[in-house]
């Protein structure tokens, strides 16, 4: 390594980097290109590097040695004892920018003599038009050839998401979603996340699972499905919601007798107030009070669809604090934004997933406390929503999105079968009656606490533990930071959940297994992959505001710009800090070029100007 002159040993570094942490590729390639690589060898493995993630491959040495032999490059790179060497190079991945910088640097001084050579040897010959030289020269070192522009790096990196893993789910309920998404040539995501949301609905939030002494999580979620139009949503949630519906109407009606008799009692006592008899006026107070403790009791109502936070918490009061919210629009989420009071209102969708304690206010009754609201929330919205809802304020820092757990998987339109297969009927009706079976135990059961037996236990723990590093600066999920905070509890929920549909009756106060355990982190990661894909799709990270200034760039299809100009157009829609930060994104990215004119003479200094790239502009495909 003493050997080693200084440059190609940070050309190690970061190909090291590269291989030890694939986390770090996309900031890397923000850094240097294959072209900023002097040794042939390091330009063949980093571009072997890039293709492995642009893939979503592993880009680990026998991966990338792997890629190397398929294309016969292997060997022109030293072989894989050479791709292990450069691994021991880096042994921790943090430095791998700074060493990548370097890599930069000392590309663009290499780029510059080659320039001042040409211009000695250019200079020598009497024929050399001077002025020209030197224009064409200064352009060289501050716009560049666009034709020799890299590629830039997507500001979010492309993901292979993972298909809804259907295959985990109780049998009864995973024929369901794989029969759904068929029948109705939807992805089953939007089925299985829809069929989580229902089993979260008929349980009425009855359940609370105990992992370890004093962590207690109920059995709500609240799922999210990011799918465009045409793709049959309304058609799924009438399907899938259809037993949680028929469950209301069979509760509504056994409760019937007990509501007409209770309301005439209550009509009775108020008509006796105010009779015209002598003793009424000395017993007004008292029949009054006694008319006021007669309680009507509520209809059954398991389901709601677009409400506003003070109806939810009103019919929560009236339902002892269970209701689910299931809508195939994103409405409510400007509902809860503030759309008709124009105060965003969360407090009723963050405490009646945790299960705060939650005060409600009515018009025509005294203050109520509901002390365990269970409020179970599943939606299919567009993807623009998405967009939207990462804007809004209060929305990420008050925890709202973290408690969603995010779907956003690709489109069937276009591939369509013209003529599927329909729901098998026993599939139907085993899924439907199941559900009804389980709302209708739920409804009039006490709640209950799950706990784990020991290996479930220890599965949880080391579920836990898995978690962590990925929580740290620049680990994995440290973009979806406050969501992957909540993730272990949600995978105990979702087991929660799996264990109650395997063990419908009372058989589901036996404690919750191990391989339940199991099941509900496949579907936890799932969640977890989408999740990052979500966010950066929302742009509620760092590149929020490059987010929004590339898609105007792209709209406009101009290749140069001053900062000026571009402020005068945005300035609503994004401040000038926004902007600075914006383009220092765009630019660390390779979508644009910040260039400095050199001043000529005195006076002020020119404006910047902003070189759009090629790819944006319609000046290369």
């Amino acid at each position: 390594m003493s050997n080693t002159d200084p440059t190609t040993q940070a050309e190690q570094i970061v190909l090291g980097t590269a291989m030890l942490s694939a986390a770090t590729v996309a900031e890397l390639a923000g850094i240097v290109t294959a072209d900023d690589f002097h040794r042939p060898a390091h330009v063949i493995i980093w571009q072997a590097i890039a293709a492995q993630h642009d893939q979503d491959a592993p880009t680990d040495p026998a991966a990338v040695a792997v890629a190397l032999a398929a294309s016969k490059e292997l060997g022109k790179v030293g072989g894989a004892p050479y791709l292990a060497t450069l691994l021991g190079m880096a042994p921790t991945a943090a430095n791998g920018p700074y060493y990548a910088r370097l890599v930069a640097e000392a590309a663009e001084r290499r780029r510059v003599a080659a320039v001042g050579t040409r211009l000695a040897q250019a200079a020598d010959k009497p024929e050399t038009d001077l002025a020209a030289l030197v224009a064409e020269t200064r352009d060289h070192l501050t716009d560049n050839d666009e034709a020799e522009w890299p590629d830039p790096v997507p500001l979010a990196s492309v993901r292979d998401l993972p298909t809804f893993p259907a295959a985990v789910l109780p049998d009864w309920l995973g024929e369901m979603a794989d029969a759904t998404a068929i029948a109705t040539q939807t992805p089953v995501d939007l089925s299985g996340s829809l069929i989580l949301a229902c089993l979260s609905a008929a349980t009425l939030g009855r359940a609370i699972v105990e992992p370890s002494p004093g962590w207690c999580e109920q059995t709500s979620l609240f799922t999210c499905v990011a799918l465009g139009p045409g793709n049959r949503k309304s058609t799924v949630f009438d399907i899938l919601t259809r037993p949680i519906r028929d469950a209301e109407a069979v509760l509504a009606e056994e409760l019937r007798p007990k509501v007409i008799e209770a309301r005439t009692e209550k009509a009775l006592a108020v008509a006796s107030n105010e009779a015209g008899n002598p003793d009424a006026v000395n017993n007004a107070k008292t029949a009054a009070r006694e008319a006021e403790e007669l309680v009507v009791p509520a209809e059954p109502r398991l389901l709601a669809d677009d409400i506003t936070p003070e109806a939810t918490k009103t019919l929560l009061a009236e339902q002892g604090g269970r209701l689910a919210v299931m809508s195939a629009e994103g409405g409510i989420f400007a509902t809860i934004a503030g759309r008709y009071s124009g105060v965003p209102d969360l407090d009723v969708f963050l405490k009646g997933h945790a299960g705060d304690m939650l005060r409600v206010t009515r018009k025509s009754a005294p203050v109520e406390h509901v002390e365990r609201p269970a409020l179970t929330v599943g939606l299919a919205v567009q993807p623009s929503v998405l967009r939207d809802i990462g804007a809004i304020p209060g929305f990420e820092d008050r925890g709202l999105l973290a408690r969603f757990l995010f779907a956003l998987p690709a489109s069937t339109v276009g591939s369509r079968c013209a003529s599927p297969p329909a729901i098998p009927g026993a599939v139907r009706e085993t899924y439907n009656s199941r559900l009804r079976q389980l709302a209708a135990i739920m409804w009039h059961a006490t709640d209950t606490t799950l706990t784990l037996t020991d290996d479930a236990r220890d599965r949880v723990i080391s579920l836990e533990r898995e978690r962590e590093p990925k929580l740290a600066p620049g680990g994995e999920w440290e973009p979806i930071l406050n969501w992957a905070n909540k993730w272990t509890g949600a995978v105990v929920r979702i087991a929660g959940l799996l264990h109650i549909a395997d063990n419908l009756g009372t058989g589901w106060r036996t404690p919750i297994a191990a391989d339940t355990i199991d099941a509900a982190a496949h579907i936890g990661y799932y969640y977890a992959h989408h999740a990052l894909a979500v966010w950066d799709y929302m742009g509620t990270d760092t590149t929020g505001p490059a987010h929004r200034l590339l898609a105007w760039l792209q709209q406009q299809r101009q290749p140069r710009w001053s900062k000026r100009d571009i402020h005068r157009a945005l300035h609503r829609r994004l401040s000038l800090d926004e902007l600075d930060a914006g383009l220092r994104v765009l630019s660390d990215h390779g979508h644009v070029r910040v260039h400095q004119p050199r001043r000529s003479g005195r006076g002020r200094r020119p404006a910047p100007r902003i070189l759009v790239h090629p790819h944006h502009t319609g000046g290369a495909q």
